[in-house]
């Protein structure tokens, strides 16, 4: 029952008999058969077919939703009786979003100080993709905005909040001010992040608030990116503080504080609300709540305890 479950899970997830095959690592024919299995065991039509997949029935969205429940379960079950054997060990999945990334070690690496058998995969994914991966299963947990988009059932710990300065190179319009005003940065030779990424939907709401539209004229998914036409002095960009101390930034390059409003977001690790968890996640989220009291936050900020989220 529970391979079937997890086939079915592949399937809803890809929506393609063939690809969700492929991920299970086999042939078409047998999950077809699963899943017909899983239809006779059930006494309900889980997917509607016709030449091809055509989607899941009402009955198909409330199995899914308990698939992912029982599959969730075996897991943390197998996890806590493997390391009751042979102590925390594993692989842990990870989904950051860009502008984390550069802080990613703050956790990975004192986690693996403490429990040297468990590895990582860290992967840069939008906010929105965070929630998808961690909802089916794909990820152990993520980096994300707690403060902005509804996150679902999920329990967050707070890490640190993202402050925005305009990154621009010395000599360059409004580089070598004490501050900047949001609506002047609409003014400047921007490059920003794409718009499906969180921290540009922020960055256009902010520059909204002060009456003016971003307008730039390369954008990108990658931090990277931005940061090499920055260093050209033909771009201005703008980042959270935190992003920009990450790269190394030279004298050649200003870090300006933008203000009215001085905004701030909070961004924090978040895993599926489940008890219990399973032993990896378990020790992550202790990891990341020492990781989150060594932090410096504002009184309102460290009121935000970590607590499930729920809606």
């Amino acid at each position: 029952m529970i391979d079937k479950l997890e086939f079915f899970i592949a399937l809803a997830r890809h929506q393609h008999f063939g690809r969700a095959a492929e991920e299970c690592g086999i042939s078409q024919p047998t999950l077809s058969a699963a899943v017909r299995q899983l239809e006779d065991q059930l006494g309900v039509m889980l997917v509607s077919r016709g030449s091809r997949f055509q989607g899941l029935t009402p009955e198909g969205q409330r199995v899914l939703e308990w698939a992912r429940r029982i599959v969730g379960d075996t897991r943390t079950m197998r996890e806590e009786m493997r390391a009751a054997r042979k102590g925390l060990a594993g692989h842990i999945r990870l989904a950051v979003i860009p502008t984390a990334l550069a802080m990613v070690q703050k956790l990975t690496e004192p986690f693996q100080a403490r429990h040297p058998a468990v590895t990582f995969s860290v992967l840069s994914r939008t906010s929105l993709q965070v929630l998808s991966l961690l909802e089916n299963l794909e990820i152990d947990a993520g980096i994300t905005y707690l403060d902005h988009e509804p996150l679902g059932r999920v329990t967050s710990v707070p890490l640190y909040a993202e402050r925005y300065h305009l990154i621009a190179a010395a000599g360059t319009p409004l580089a070598d001010r004490e501050s900047v005003k949001w609506r002047e940065v609409a003014d400047l030779r921007l490059c920003l992040l794409t718009a499906d990424m969180q921290n540009r939907r922020i960055i256009n709401h902010h520059l909204a608030e002060a009456g003016v539209k971003a307008k730039p004229t390369l954008e990108s998914n990658s931090m990277i990116v931005l940061f090499s036409h920055i260093r050209t002095g033909q771009w201005a960009s703008v980042m959270p503080r935190n992003v920009a101390e990450s790269f190394g930034f030279s004298e050649e390059i200003r870090m300006v504080p933008i203000v009215e409003p001085e905004a701030e977001h909070l961004v924090g690790l978040v895993a599926t609300h489940r008890e219990p968890y399973t032993p990896l996640v378990s020790a992550l989220l202790h990891e990341a709540r020492h990781l989150a009291s060594a932090q410096v936050f504002d009184r309102n900020i460290l009121s935000r305890n970590e607590k499930p989220i729920l809606t």
